[in-house]
């Protein structure tokens, strides 16, 4: 039996994890479309269905890139598509964005509650005080 090092963040729809889980998500899961949080996009081709939406960490101001990376995976979900989204160790991008789409999507109504949810799912998430100010931002009443 292998280990899975990439988590369900929504059974059978959402999965995130960090950027060496790629392979292993994709033949395990069949995902559709993965979104690659990484500022540092690499420069080989993919051989997957892979969408570039990078977030700078510790850049000032993220909301835009970070509320257009939530939207990107609220959107494939609501299509009806498996979705893998990472960063490059999937603990603060990626649980910033795991944060963000649960709340978009009506799964938790507080950012404690969305990160709660989202550590359970991946005990690695540990989202900087400053992304944690973006969300703020970006979900005021949550």
């Amino acid at each position: 039996m292998t280990t899975k090092n990439y988590h369900e963040l929504l059974k059978d729809h959402i999965y995130i994890g960090g950027a060496d889980d790629i392979e292993d998500v994709m033949k395990n899961e069949k995902v559709d479309i993965a979104f690659d949080l990484r500022a540092e996009a690499p420069k080989e081709e993919s051989k997957y269905n892979r969408v570039h939406s990078p977030i700078v960490d510790d850049a000032e101001q993220q909301d835009e890139s970070v509320k257009k990376s939530i939207d990107h995976v609220v959107s494939a979900y609501n299509e009806g598509k498996k979705v893998y989204f990472h960063c490059q160790g999937g603990s603060n991008r990626t649980g910033t964005v795991a944060i963000g789409t649960l709340l978009a999507l009506g799964k938790a109504d507080t950012i404690e509650e969305a990160e709660e949810l989202a550590k359970t799912a991946r005990p690695k998430i540990n989202v900087k005080p400053e992304m944690k100010e973006t969300l703020k931002r970006i979900f005021p009443n949550a």
